[in-house]
């Protein structure tokens, strides 16, 4: 009973430790739209506004931070395509390897194939020879 009692208990606890997050005031932080974002703060006095605190140089700070972001997922893009492209001709390459290597192996066992019935033709000779003697 004990038991089940902390186990509810530290459950409930840990709950709403994480719902905290779900309830937090604010906008969440997106890399496109922060230059709009309107936070509102519930720390403030009642009575007394915050003056808006984006002026024209944070704007074109923001912007230039968006473009930049833009530029490194355009590299980020092009340098996956090239990925994919060394990645299909080493596929076509590796293929191509174990095409010539089986080829090899083949021509290599066709050889040794040749190779042995001279020896036995020669052999054959050779005990003829010594026949005819």
């Amino acid at each position: 009973m004990i038991k089940t009692l902390k186990k509810t208990a530290f459950t409930m606890a840990l709950l709403v430790a994480c719902s905290s997050v779900a309830f937090a005031d604010g906008n969440a932080f997106t890399p496109l739209n922060f230059d709009d974002a309107s936070y509102s703060g519930t720390n403030t006095s009642a009575g007394v506004k915050q003056a808006p605190t984006a002026n024209t140089q944070d704007l074109a700070g923001n912007s230039k931070m968006q473009n930049a972001i833009l530029e490194l997922d355009n590299a980020q893009v092009d340098v996956r395509n090239e990925l994919l492209n060394y990645k299909a001709k080493y596929s076509d390459i590796d293929a191509q390897y174990k095409l010539i290597k089986a080829e090899r192996k083949a021509l290599d066992k066709q050889v040794r194939a040749i190779e042995k019935r001279i020896k036995q033709i020669d052999k054959a000779k050779e005990k003829i020879r010594k026949n005819m003697l």
